[in-house]
């Protein structure tokens, strides 16, 4: 038996048929397509399951689905009931000429270190289905994703682009409020999957601190500063360190209190890793502020979070925003026009163009790292977004500047300077920000398909 990279590697689907009337846990599917994927010139075969897939009423010809090449996808396995763990796996698969293109993880060996640490690499994760309303189009899972589906292929994204050894993660955090469990992490299964610090075969081990954190919009952004620093500190002998946003944002349905919510919320994951080999951005300073405003929450036991009412925008939001980006830039003597690029949290369209104007940045500073009229607000991966999508078009030696926001409630601003490596990487990720807004194989459903993906399997 050859040993095949079943989250890696490129299969070749052979033999295909159409489940018309599924059974059991898979009847939330509707019909599906099951088949035989051969890995190495049909050296190895493993059965397997198309996703991303909506057959309802649809006429397809099978015999044109054999033979295209096809790509492993990390997804939840099936329906559970309330009291039993949730299933994944990774033998489901789409077609690598559609949505989410085949890439190889190639492991490199660094070319310099940096006296500075910074970002090494990152990636983003957004499903092909969408929702579009008005001018707002909207990033919805699929019935087998959540959070931690999103967070695993941002994952993986991020270690293709950066050629970092898994093994050399010695830390991974992911920042969520959308975990499919109320008590057990996703960043363990985000070790386990990723293979990420050494892994100890004999008792199925990862050597790689893992932990989620949580505080809202900012969950993710919060633990920017903490990787830097590990990373940077001798002592810790961390080399790198992941940082995951993830999330299927809550909403609850709009008839319900809470229900505004519901035309705004999206789904996805990012993840950037930490370190000082091969950096693309450095990371040149930061600022935080935190302060008690009732602003956004969720009661224990209760499915969906609502807002605070009047707190929302100005005693909230705009508040911790414009605080931490005056406070950071006065750190470091800073003015408008040394920036290149502004990114804030972005909730809806308004409320980031209008900070952003208030700080004193023009258009062209803003606009690039605005996505949520394309995606919704993704919430702790909101953000982070802008900054993959920044980082997209960067070229060397351009001043970012990131603020996150979380509800309840809190900031933190960055300073980053892109190297020579920002544009030399470029050229190991073909799934971009951009990739995922215009691809032409996105699917846009109606409001009731969307409730019903909302909610999964």
């Amino acid at each position: 038996m050859e040993d095949i990279d079943f989250f890696y590697e490129k299969g070749t689907l052979e033999v295909c048929t159409l489940v018309n009337k599924p059974t059991n846990r898979f009847t939330k599917f509707g019909p599906y397509i099951y088949g035989i994927v051969a890995f190495h010139n049909g050296k190895v075969r493993v059965p397997c399951r198309l996703t991303d897939l909506i057959l309802n009423n649809k006429e397809i010809e099978l015999s044109s689905l054999e033979g295209r090449n096809v790509v492993p996808r990390f997804r939840r396995r099936y329906a559970v009931k309330q009291s039993e763990i949730i299933p994944t796996i990774s033998l489901a698969f789409t077609f690598a000429d559609g949505y989410y293109p085949h890439q190889k993880y190639e492991v490199t060996k660094p070319k310099k270190e940096y006296e500075t640490p910074g970002i090494v690499g990152y990636g983003v994760y957004v499903s092909k289905f969408r929702i579009k309303e008005g001018a707002m189009e909207r990033s919805i899972p699929f019935m087998d994703e959540d959070a931690i589906t999103a967070a695993v292929e941002a994952g993986k994204m991020a270690l293709i682009h950066s050629g970092v050894d898994s093994s050399l993660v010695g830390k991974v955090y992911v920042g969520s409020e959308s975990n499919p469990y109320a008590v057990k992490p996703i960043a363990s299964k985000v070790a386990q999957v990723l293979k990420l610090g050494e892994e100890e075969k004999i008792d199925g081990l990862q050597g790689v601190d893992a932990v989620d954190t949580e505080f809202a919009c900012k969950a993710a952004t919060s633990m920017f500063k903490d990787a830097t620093s590990l990373v940077y500190y001798p002592g810790a002998s961390t080399t790198y360190a992941m940082v995951i946003g993830t999330d299927n944002s809550q909403a609850a349905p709009r008839e319900e209190p809470g229900g505004e919510l519901d035309l705004f919320v999206g789904y996805g994951g990012s993840a950037f890793i930490f370190g000082m080999q091969d950096v693309i951005a450095e990371v040149e300073g930061w600022y935080s502020c935190t302060s008690d405003t009732p602003d956004f929450w969720r009661r224990a036991l209760e499915p969906y979070p609502r807002h605070g009412g009047r707190f929302t925008g100005e005693p909230a939001y705009f508040k911790h925003v414009v605080k931490a980006c005056r406070k950071l830039m006065a750190k470091l003597n800073l003015q408008p026009s040394d920036v290149n690029y502004f990114i804030s949290h972005q909730p809806n369209v308004g409320f980031p163009i209008k900070v952003a104007k208030e700080l004193g940045f023009k258009e062209e500073q803003y606009m690039l790292g605005l996505k949520v009229s394309k995606f919704g607000n993704t919430y702790s991966c909101a953000s982070p977004i802008g900054l993959a999508a920044v980082l997209d078009k960067a070229k060397s030696n351009e001043r970012i500047i990131l603020v996150s926001y979380g509800s309840g409630a809190g900031s933190d601003a960055y300073s980053l300077i892109t190297t020579s490596q920002v544009e030399e990487k470029k050229r190991r990720q073909k799934f971009t920000v951009q990739h995922q807004i215009e691809n032409e194989h996105i699917e846009f459903v109606d409001y009731n398909t969307y409730r019903k993906f909302k909610l999964g399997l």
